[in-house]
């Protein structure tokens, strides 16, 4: 008995700081992969070893909490708290969400990186991309974005966080990766352009908006069932897809001259 205890405890542990599910951060990357440049798409396939972008996307959720890694615990989300401007949030010494996305790119960018850190940079990129567009990683630091939200889904106890990692999104579609990016990935060049407005920054505070929404719709306490779940699962479409198209931008604009020139020039 004691041993079930210790292991449902320790495995709590471990789920309140994942992001998305492992199915959002599949989704994101595969939507990625496809809107890589071949250019970019064979630098990254010679950093991975060949193994795609999917096979690494939730590599870091495990990372962390291993010993070697263990300094990127905190890199998953940003706490902002209600009424603190997104500016003056008091940043944590540990490193954030988008601090974490700042520094990977700088290091894919400068291009005098070590292949091993190049390949460390690029999966934790991969990750915390898609954490950055999960509302409850720009929640509070006072309820651990959300994970001391009493709730309950469809009668069982759980909490406001583990209800926006994976539960909404596994009760709104039973899609594989692949599914999901062939009913998401549908946008014009226009539209694209639009989700690709502004940086990490300006990405984050879009998400913190999102996350401030949540809050006010999901008190303490409350029962979610099919409403919640049909009016939230558009909002997490569109957030897998954001995250996905976001991420291969900051790679094409990386490894890719030509697109980097040709954005440059739309800016």
């Amino acid at each position: 008995m004691k041993r079930t205890i210790l292991s449902s405890v320790m495995f709590a542990t471990v789920m309140a700081v994942f992001g998305w599910g492992q199915k959002g951060h599949d989704v994101t990357a595969y939507i990625a992969e496809q809107h890589l440049t071949p250019v970019t798409k064979h630098a990254v396939d010679s950093i991975l070893d060949g193994k795609s972008m999917v096979y690494w996307a939730n590599w870091l959720d495990n990372a962390s909490h291993t010993k070697p890694y263990a300094y990127t615990k905190t890199w998953h989300y940003k706490n902002v708290d209600e009424g603190v401007r997104y500016e003056e949030a008091p940043a944590n010494p540990s490193g954030d969400a988008v601090t974490a996305l700042k520094a990977q790119n700088e290091i894919l960018s400068s291009g005098k990186a070590s292949f091993e850190d190049s390949q460390l940079a690029m999966k934790i990129l991969i990750h915390v991309m898609g954490d950055l567009h999960q509302p409850l990683h720009m929640g509070h630091a006072t309820d651990l974005g959300g994970n001391r939200v009493k709730v309950k889904f469809f009668g069982r106890d759980t909490n406001l966080h583990s209800v926006w990692d994976s539960s909404i999104a596994e009760s709104g579609h039973k899609w594989s990766y692949t599914e999901w990016q062939q009913q998401l990935d549908r946008l014009d060049e226009k539209q694209i352009a639009e989700v690709l407005a502004g940086g990490v920054d300006d990405w984050a505070k879009q998400t913190i908006a999102i996350c401030d929404e949540v809050y006010k719709y999901f008190p303490e306490g409350k029962n979610i069932s099919y409403n919640e779940v049909a009016y939230w699962t558009p909002v997490i479409e569109q957030q897998l897809l954001k995250g996905g198209l976001r991420l291969a931008y900051v790679l094409n604009m990386i490894y890719d001259l030509d697109y980097r020139m040709r954005n440059m020039k739309i800016r």
